[in-house]
């Protein structure tokens, strides 16, 4: 029974995600290789945690921040666990990605999560055996589950795009390496500080959700190329703005269409962005004054204190969309590029400064980054003349 206490959280939740990407897929692969691919997860993720326990042990270092401090921490995390982790996720799935199972773009999504939700497994067995008890530990473990699955699927679909010649392309070391990086923010927020960093997670894992969510749209709609209602389908979600637009119609409307960057809107913009992010930083505390809120209540080891870090986060992230709505209006330009590269800039420009001011608040803003960035290209999207 006391064995169950972290068998059956670990195992039951997993199982029931993979299910459920399993009948997701029109074309369901066999379930022999979908297992077979999620205990290869498990297998190799026993792999990982054993090397970055010989690791741990031989260098001194930690993921823990009050363990190793902050800067072995992040070393650590970056440098060896991440990646390793990530690797054995690949290694997982790299049998089927040979195999003649893997015969359509989606599978890439298909494997990838096979493979990440069994090593969660482990990650989750680890954790809650040595935490049995404690709400705060069990969130944990359900975050773990999209967590992996988020990372994986992104360089998944970097293999989904190539299932024919069965070669990892040029993608999918840049898909790796954002993975890897948004594992490694995930891990330093997660089990390297407080319970109250996990307010950090919540919107890495938004944008990694989101990106998981395009990727596999795009894998779908690849497999589906040749279906006329596939194709319909295609053309209506561009015509009406309502519709979340496909990953190649974002990809189209960044180009610069055959036209000079205009730098002069990318430079106006970063200035309009940084002001909103300012402007919505000081309605978050002009706000939490009318409301009587104790911004000095805040501690990164208690997640009931984290209502304020909530409330300044959510007044700076309604900035990016606003921002990048007005952008786009006022320049008129048929492109997403320019706004884009407005927000890179102001959060580039953000990070610096934090980095230069507060190091510890940079992993935090890091985790906010992504989804700023995609905030302000909606808003882009919405305020942009219609071409049409």
């Amino acid at each position: 029974m006391q064995a169950l206490r972290w068998i059956v959280p670990a195992l039951v939740p997993a199982l029931c995600v993979l299910a459920l990407v399993f009948f997701s897929d029109k074309r369901r692969e066999p379930w022999p290789v979908v297992l077979g691919t999620f205990a290869l997860g498990s297998v190799f993720g026993l792999g990982a945690f054993f090397l970055q326990d010989r690791a741990a042990q031989w260098t001194g270092l930690d993921l823990r921040a009050d363990v190793a401090g902050n800067q072995g921490a992040l070393v650590f995390v970056f440098a060896f666990v991440a990646p390793v982790r990530e690797a054995a996720k690949v290694a997982a799935m790299w049998p089927a990605f040979r195999s003649k199972h893997f015969d359509e773009p989606l599978d890439g999504v298909v494997y990838s999560s096979a493979a990440a939700l069994g090593f969660a497994v482990i990650e989750n067995g680890r954790m809650l055996m040595h935490h049995p008890s404690g709400g705060i530990w069990f969130a944990r473990a359900a975050l773990a589950l999209p967590a992996h699955v988020f990372f994986a699927c992104t360089w998944g679909y970097a293999l989904g795009r190539v299932k024919r010649v069965k070669t990892p392309g040029p993608i999918f070391p840049a898909a790796w390496i954002v993975a890897t990086l948004a594992h490694g923010l995930y891990a330093h927020l997660i089990h390297g500080r407080g319970s109250g960093a996990i307010v950090g997670v919540v919107p890495l894992l938004l944008a990694m959700g989101a990106v998981a969510a395009f990727a596999a749209r795009d894998l779908r709609r690849r497999g589906d190329a040749n279906s006329r209602d596939s194709i319909l389908l295609e053309r209506v979600s561009i015509d009406f703005i309502s519709a979340p637009p496909s990953l190649r119609t974002v990809r189209e409307a960044m180009k610069r269409e055959g036209r000079p960057i205009t730098i002069r809107w990318i430079v106006f913009g970063s200035f309009v962005t940084f002001g909103a992010m300012v402007a919505g930083l000081a309605a978050a505390v002009a706000f939490g004054h009318w409301a009587h809120v104790d911004f000095s209540i805040v501690n990164e080891r208690d997640v009931s204190t984290t209502g304020p870090v909530a409330l300044l986060g959510a007044g700076l992230l309604a900035a990016f969309p606003v921002s990048g709505y007005f952008i786009a209006r006022a320049s008129a330009l048929p492109s997403l590029l320019e706004p884009a590269l407005a927000a890179a800039a102001a959060i580039l420009f953000a990070l610096v400064l934090l980095g230069l001011t507060a190091p510890i608040a940079l992993v935090f803003a890091l985790a906010f980054s992504p989804i700023a960035f995609g905030l302000s290209c909606a808003g882009a999207w919405v305020g942009r003349p219609n071409k049409g």
